[in-house]
């Protein structure tokens, strides 16, 4: 008798049995930006990779979805901010349909943290703080790339990074360059949460659910949701 081999690409049979200590409601703290933090500290010390990934859903000028993975770079009680090209297809997005849902997944943990709210440009003080902290290569990225635009080739955009360099006095390893400031197309949105679901997985895929859904005063409730 022969074995048949097993398909590595068999996606019907990939699953992972999860197993974590339950969440329940007392156990949570009244404010979601509190038990955010605790679990992106847990992401922090387990090693994930880039903890502050998370998945950005838009819905397109056209009507359409649309998602791609981004940094947020700023969370405190008034929403989770991350930066852009304010010329970029998401930001185009934003501006025509200010609504915005972003998914922290953090696999290794098994949770995921989904965030769903309104979103608003951060101001330009802020935005400048933040830039002052980027590493002077991705300074220089920002000015260079007409980000998603349509482009001839890579070398388009090698080109348009040399001119970049040139303007600024060098590369990203330039000593005793001068400061690059903020593009104008450049800078932050926050998205202002509306709902924060915390996810955790459970056996046989009854996972718990958690959420705090914004008040009509301003105030949040907890909500279980059946998984």
């Amino acid at each position: 008798m022969t074995t048949q081999p097993v398909n590595p690409l068999d996606l019907a049979s990939m699953r992972i049995s999860y197993g974590s200590p339950a969440v329940n409601e007392a156990d949570l703290p009244a404010d979601w930006l509190t038990q955010f933090e605790r679990w992106l500290a847990d992401a922090v010390a387990a090693g994930v990779v880039e903890p502050n990934a998370m998945v950005l859903a838009t819905v397109t000028t056209d009507g359409g979805p649309a998602s791609r993975t981004v940094l947020a770079k700023g969370i405190d009680s008034a929403g989770v901010t991350f930066y852009t090209n304010y010329g970029s297809a998401k930001s185009a997005d934003l501006v025509a349909n200010p609504q915005a849902a972003v998914t922290f997944p953090w696999y290794l943990l098994q949770r995921q943290v989904n965030i769903r709210g309104t979103v608003e440009r951060v101001d330009a003080r802020t935005t400048a703080e933040y830039w002052a902290t980027r590493p002077r290569g991705s300074q220089l990225g920002a000015w260079a790339s007409p980000q998603s635009e349509l482009i001839a080739g890579r070398e388009v955009l090698d080109g348009l990074q040399a001119a970049v360099e040139a303007r600024f006095g060098g590369g990203a390893k330039a000593v005793d360059a001068p400061s690059i400031p903020v593009p104008p197309h450049w800078g932050g949105w926050r998205i202002v949460p509306q709902t924060v679901e915390f996810w955790q997985g459970q056996r046989s895929r009854m996972h718990d659910r958690l959420r705090y859904r914004r008040l009509a005063d301003g105030s949040w409730v907890i909500e279980r949701l059946a998984p």
